[in-house]
């Protein structure tokens, strides 16, 4: 097995204080700047999995901080520098207390809800007669409010949202114009790749001088599903499942492992031979989303490794 990064303990030139979420870890920095290590840790049903990813940290790092360049003509982010293949550096800001959800296709838990019964998702109804993986006659917004580690995230309304004074009506409509924006250029970017983006979440925060940018991850495969183009419209009229691109996989396989994140459910072991495979699809992943080539980083000793290119540009 490849040496893997789980969690970090670093006490970096100017550090402040530390915040641990399901798969990065925050330094906040003095001079309002935040410091993100992506690690290999795998989230699913918002349980973290007990052994780590090979590549993962990097691989999602890597196309974050490439989405967000690729899109901040259109919406403002967080990031300035990336000083190590799994370390983004940015603006500090105060995260708002919802994740943007947006879905362009009747998948995943929009799928699961609909088999349900149920034809109103966070307050947007869905459309009667459709089929699993059919595209919407819009892309809908479903927001979720913003768990802390370990809990789960739940759906909401953009009424509640505004009720609860979660977010104001005004910052909310920023934050919908913003979704919009990021999910039809993250589509424009999906099919010149040959793919479909089927749906993903955006979060966004405000900076010490209340501007809001987008921050944390964007169009990666923890935070979005793709769907391969070629071929799509032929296997929704056989009604065959969709060829994808997401994390989706690992959850499917957890179900069948009966997992699903519930009370009293124990997460299955996971050989290393099949930690092996996830990490080859995490690459697959990369180079399909990007259009890239995925080089490795040197993990003989990740945690060194980051120690000494943070502290040098840190220093620098």
């Amino acid at each position: 097995m490849t040496n893997t990064i789980i969690a970090t303990d670093f006490n970096f030139p100017g550090q402040k204080a530390v915040y641990n979420g399901k798969v990065r870890e925050v330094y906040t920095l003095k001079n309002d700047r935040l410091l993100m290590v992506a690690t290999d840790r795998l989230s699913a049903f918002d349980v973290v999995m007990p052994k780590g990813i090979p590549y993962k940290g990097q691989i999602l790092n890597q196309i974050a901080t490439k989405m967000m360049k690729d899109t901040e003509d259109i919406v403002p982010n967080w990031l300035e520098a990336v000083p190590d293949p799994n370390v983004a550096v940015g603006l500090a800001c105060e995260p708002f207390k919802v994740e943007m959800v947006i879905r362009g296709y009747m998948s995943g838990h929009a799928a699961r809800e609909y088999k349900a019964g149920r034809r109103e998702l966070c307050g947007v109804a869905m459309p009667e007669g459709m089929k699993e993986n059919d595209k919407f006659p819009a892309p809908i917004i479903t927001p979720a409010t913003k768990a802390e580690m370990g809990d789960h995230d739940e759906d909401i309304s953009r009424e509640d949202i505004l009720i609860r004074g979660i977010v104001s009506e005004e910052d909310y409509r920023i934050l919908e114009d913003y979704t919009k924006k990021l999910f039809h250029r993250g589509s424009e970017i999906a099919a010149s790749r040959g793919l479909i983006l089927v749906d993903t979440k955006y979060e966004f925060g405000k900076t010490i001088d209340g501007k809001i940018v987008l921050i944390d991850e964007i169009h990666t495969p923890d935070s979005s599903r793709y769907f391969y183009a070629e071929g799509y419209s032929e296997r929704q009229e056989r009604g065959e499942t969709q060829k994808q691109l997401s994390k989706e996989f690992v959850r499917q396989w957890l179900i069948q492992n009966g997992f699903q994140g519930l009370e009293g459910q124990e997460v299955p072991f996971m050989s290393d031979e099949y930690i092996e495979t996830v990490s080859e699809r995490y690459i697959e992943l990369y180079e399909n989303i990007t259009g890239e080539k995925f080089k490795k980083a040197d993990v003989s000793n990740i945690q060194e490794r980051i120690e000494k290119n943070v502290t040098s540009f840190l220093n620098s």
